[in-house]
């Protein structure tokens, strides 16, 4: 049996958590995904299939603020970013997903930097 690669050990993960984390328009799911260089995190809506707020370490605004998109302080404040947002479009109430990854270090970053904004999770 081949072993399998890391992504693919996460994607593994991610598809056991993804059964029981559902996006409602009641209470979205907050969806976090991270490169090595890069962290991203979407709201999305998983009934009607659609993304409602988003914040990325690419996105123009934050580009500027962001040394490097690779690190916790780049996290805090895409957390932030996508917090402020979902509030500005009514949401106050999310699940989060982790995507798979430890709850630790840029994931947490994010995740505090959502619920800094007013997010409650």
């Amino acid at each position: 049996m081949a072993t399998l690669s890391r992504n693919d050990r996460r994607l593994k993960r991610h598809a056991r958590v993804r059964k029981d984390v559902f996006g409602t328009p009641e209470k979205p799911r907050l969806c976090v995904f991270r490169s090595n260089s890069n962290i991203s995190a979407q709201i999305i809506d998983d009934v009607h299939g659609v993304t409602l707020a988003s914040a990325s370490s690419l996105d123009k605004e934050l580009k500027a603020e962001i040394a490097n998109g690779g690190n916790k302080e780049a996290a805090a404040k895409v957390g932030k970013a996508v917090g402020e947002r979902a509030l500005a479009k009514g949401i106050k109430e999310v699940a989060f997903d982790r995507g798979g990854y430890l709850y630790h270090g840029r994931v947490k970053e994010l995740a505090d930097g959502a619920r800094e904004a007013g997010l409650e999770f």
